[in-house]
Order: structure tokens, then C-alpha cells, then sequence
């Protein structure tokens, strides 16, 4: 991790979880998370058995020009619902967090480098059934939040269970060969038929009004 806002959530998420897997979904405090609460995000399994939204902070939504509240994680990636999904899955099934490496594309060509951390959240009957998150631009450009996104592509994925140290560290054999924990990356054959794709598709939209759906306790 390089960007300070993936690494101040990691630190507090793995400070908070003490001896535990992964910490209590009641243990997180948005007062403890003041200074990155708008680029920190909650997805959960919904009834239909897609990852989504729960919660997400204002910049987040302003990044993608619309209230994220309910859509399914898998909507702003730019190749295929069932890796993110088996991605999101599998950190929650495996209680590992995970950091992914992504460039987010508007339909006007502009294009950024993100961060994007996974941390998995108990319940509380010991299920990881939710997962606390960040997403951060790797550097700062002019016109993000003035021109949305359109989707992200992964450029790199890969889980943190080296950071994690102590008695995670057992699990790195049964995890060399957990394929659904990671991210295929797409060519560009697939970014650029997702471009013309959203392109064509919006041609007769009206532009996108920006509502902000701010985190809550």
C-alpha cells in the first residue's frame, strides 16, 4: 500500500481486531475514521447474493456521479461481475483483507490510478459477512470528481495476509492455490468494447445529476 487513506484504514482495521480474525462490524467508529470517512465504503451480501453498497462516502459517489447505495460492487468494474464477486467472496470467506490496484476510466478518455483495500467485518455470531473498505486515487488530478467515472479496470490484485503476521500466517498454503481471490486482469480489447459499450449506451442520457450518500454509524 502507498496511499495514506488505504493505509490509515488498514492500520485502524487491524488495530481494532486485536487477537481476532477480523474485527466486529459494531467496532468501527466513524468518529475514529473522521479524516478518510468520504473515501471509506461497506459492502454486504444482498438478498439476491450480489456484493453491494451498503454505504459509501461522499467522495466515493461523486467519483461516480451517483448514489452508490444498493448497486452492486461488480457495477463499476469494467471486465465480468464474477471475478469481483468471487474477489469480495473470498475475503470474506477466508477472513483476509485484500488490495487492489485499478485505473478508473470516464467516457471522455481521462484516466486515474486508484487504490482499493478489502478488510473483512464479523457479525455478531463470528461470521465475516461484510466488508469495510477505501478507494483513493493513487495522486491527486484536477478533474477528478468534476468528470465521473464510467468503470474501473484492475491492473494488480493481492491479499495483505503477510501483514497480518502471527497465526494468519498458517493459512499461506491453503491460499497459493484459492484462485477466486483474485482479480483477472482485462485486455484491452475488453476495456475498450466496455468504453464504446457505455459510450453508445449514453448517447441519448441526459448528463448524470451527483447525489451524495454520506457514511453513518
Amino acid at each position: 500500500m502507498r496511499v495514506k487513506t488505504t493505509i490509515d484504514l488498514f492500520e485502524y482495521w487491524n488495530r481494532i481486531r486485536g487477537h481476532d480474525v477480523a474485527p466486529l462490524r459494531s467496532q468501527v467508529e466513524p468518529t475514529d475514521l473522521r479524516q478518510i470517512l468520504s473515501s471509506v465504503f461497506l459492502l454486504e451480501t444482498s438478498e439476491t447474493g450480489r456484493v453491494a453498497f451498503r454505504l459509501a462516502g461522499t467522495r466515493i459517489c461523486d467519483l461516480f456521479g451517483r448514489d452508490l447505495r444498493g448497486a452492486p460492487f461488480s457495477e463499476l468494474w469494467a471486465h465480468g461481475s464474477d471475478d469481483i464477486e468471487h474477489t469480495a467472496a473470498g475475503v470474506m470467506a477466508h477472513a483476509i483483507p485484500a488490495l487492489l490496484n485499478a485505473t478508473g476510466f470516464t467516457a471522455a478518455g481521462h484516466s486515474a490510478c486508484f487504490e482499493i483495500v478489502l478488510l473483512p467485518l464479523r457479525s455478531e455470531d463470528s461470521e465475516c459477512d461484510k466488508l469495510l473498505g477505501a478507494i483513493a486515487p493513487a495522486v491527486a488530478v484536477s478533474w477528478l470528481e468534476v468528470v465521473p467515472l464510467q468503470f474501473l479496470a484492475v491492473d494488480r490484485s493481492r491479499l495483505l495476509h503477510e501483514r497480518l503476521g502471527g497465526e494468519e500466517k498458517r493459512k499461506d498454503a491453503e491460499l497459493e492455490n484459492e484462485h477466486a481471490l483474485y482479480v483477472r486482469r482485462p485486455s484491452i480489447a475488453d476495456t475498450m468494447r466496455r468504453v464504446m459499450s457505455d459510450l453508445l449506451a449514453e448517447r441519448d442520457v441526459s448528463a448524470v445529476s451527483i447525489r451524495h450518500n454520506r457514511v453513518r454509524a
